[in-house]
């Protein structure tokens, strides 16, 4: 039975961000994820954790200007200080809230920069935060984006987070699977997932085409929800998708789940 975890930076999004939890845990779930927790202190969201009796499920490290459009600094040279100093923020933040997954966003390519500089600054970035993480019981996520939605994201496909993956060469690294972005890349989404299940370490839908509920579209998530609990998988499943017509009207397709 899938363990589905709500992102908090996708749904509920009428509400103020704390009082999305209590939201959420009305609606059925039991986790919750969210792009960041820095804006509030660890002991707000904390209380609204155990209040509502809410696993806090991951989050992703520190992603440099977001409102600037900016999606992640790891892959971007002469940053590494700042990404250095984010990823001992989200640790904190991480052991205060009892998490366990810390996501890294790569970034953005920037036009004057050659690929192989971003690869090599990604994977030392990564090598550093896995090193941090070592001994500790956090994993550390990457996460393949598509280009349809973000057209200059470093990371793109199973095959090159599997690259950067052996090339980090951490067991403490592991692979975000995101149907949705899978899809959208490349398609052929459960045969990936089988191959690539030892190193899955979260996984997320929403629907495509519009990334909305995952009983839209062209995914039979029914059947992929079904299999992936046939293949062994035990870990959440985030639901990191838009709402068609609010959060708890568009549940529906989570009532023969729960």
């Amino acid at each position: 039975m899938p363990r589905f975890n709500a992102n908090l930076s996708q749904l509920y999004t009428d509400l103020y961000f704390l009082d999305r939890f209590e939201a959420a845990a009305s609606d059925g779930f039991r986790g919750v994820e969210y792009r960041g927790p820095y804006d509030y202190p660890p002991e707000a969201i904390l209380e609204r954790l155990r209040t509502n009796d809410l696993t806090q499920v991951q989050f992703n490290l520190p992603a440099g200007d977001w409102a600037g459009g900016e999606r992640g600094i790891a892959c971007l040279p002469g940053r590494q200080d700042e990404f250095r100093e984010g990823l001992e923020q989200a640790i904190r933040y991480a052991e205060a809230l009892n998490c366990r997954r810390l996501n890294c966003l790569a970034g953005l390519m920037p036009k004057d920069v050659h690929y192989s500089e971003l690869e090599d600054t990604l994977v030392g970035n990564l090598r550093h935060a896995a090193e941090r993480l070592a001994g500790t019981d956090i994993i550390l996520l990457i996460e393949g984006l598509n280009r349809r939605d973000l057209p200059t994201c470093m990371i793109v496909g199973t095959d090159q987070m599997e690259r950067i993956r052996g090339r980090v060469g951490a067991q403490n690294l592991r692979l975000q699977y995101d149907f949705y972005h899978v899809q959208v890349t490349q398609g052929d989404v459960l045969r990936t997932f089988e191959q690539l299940l030892p190193v899955i370490g979260h996984v997320q839908v929403a629907g495509n085409p519009g990334r909305h509920e995952p009983n839209i579209g062209e995914l039979n998530y029914d059947f992929i929800f079904r299999e992936i609990d046939n293949l062994g998988y035990k870990g959440w499943v985030g639901c990191e998708y838009i709402p068609v017509n609010g959060t708890s009207a568009g549940l529906g397709w989570m009532s023969k789940w729960i």
